[in-house]
């Protein structure tokens, strides 16, 4: 890759990101940290408002614009396929925007490479979330959005019914089957729920604010150590991370 096209690589991958390291920038374009350090140094010469600094992360400053660029044929061909396989997993709502977005981006397409993209054999048949399941995920996935409490009845995998109010955090998708991951009031700690057990959901009216060590973060956090903490260790088992209800 020539040298101009690298650093105008370089201004991309950290103008799609909230936060890029050189690591990962070194990575994408298959070349040594050093070289992206010195790289980005004569960007933000040449007047690139290019934040941060080695060893944290770059980011573009406020207000810095580039045109809008022309997919190539394989992206507009990546994006097509993406969003046939999303709409058969997300709830109505979302999918309804991900049909908008595509036929945004296919309309500024060239002819041809419209029609190439469109005509891709790849297909996701409707055998996704039911409108129940679909129903229940858009409610969670907005009140995790507006941060609402939720009150749920649910059923655990041997049909016991529980009531639960939780602090919604976040919709995860393991293929097949989405989850609900929250702070469970009653239980005092990170709980799991899959989306299909779930018999009824109400949003409350109250909001919750982020408290340390119940965030996103926080779990996310305690799912790594879990799952650092599962790693074989000679003539030993392999821990399990903590069981959702």
């Amino acid at each position: 890759m020539r040298r101009a096209d690298r650093l105008f690589q370089i201004v991309q991958l950290i103008r799609g990101r909230r936060l890029s390291t050189a690591a990962f920038l070194a990575e994408r374009l298959e070349v040594s940290a050093r070289t992206i350090y010195r790289d980005v140094a004569d960007l933000q010469h040449q007047g690139v408002p290019i934040e941060g600094e080695a060893g944290v992360g770059y980011r573009l400053g406020a207000g810095f614009e580039l045109p809008p660029l022309m997919l190539t044929q394989g992206e507009a061909n990546a994006l097509v396929a993406a969003a046939r396989l999303a709409q058969a997993w997300l709830d109505a709502g979302l999918a309804r925007e991900v049909e908008g977005a595509l036929g945004k981006i296919l309309s500024v397409l060239p002819p041809a490479a419209r029609a190439a993209a469109e005509a891709q054999a790849l297909y996701a048949p409707s055998v996704g979330l039911d409108a129940r399941a679909q129903a229940t995920l858009q409610t969670l996935r907005e009140a995790v959005h507006t941060r609402h409490v939720v009150h749920i009845d649910y059923a655990d995998v041997h049909g016991r019914p529980t009531v639960r109010r939780l602090r919604p955090l976040g919709c995860f998708y393991w293929g097949k089957v989405w989850t609900l991951s929250a702070w469970c009031e009653l239980r005092g700690d990170f709980r799991g729920f899959r989306i299909d057990r779930i018999v009824s959901v109400a949003v409350l009216d109250e909001r919750f604010q982020h408290e340390e060590g119940k965030t996103l973060a926080d779990l996310l956090r305690k799912v790594e150590a879990e799952m650092a903490e599962c790693e074989p260790v000679s003539g030993a088992g392999v821990k399990a991370p903590t069981a959702a209800p």
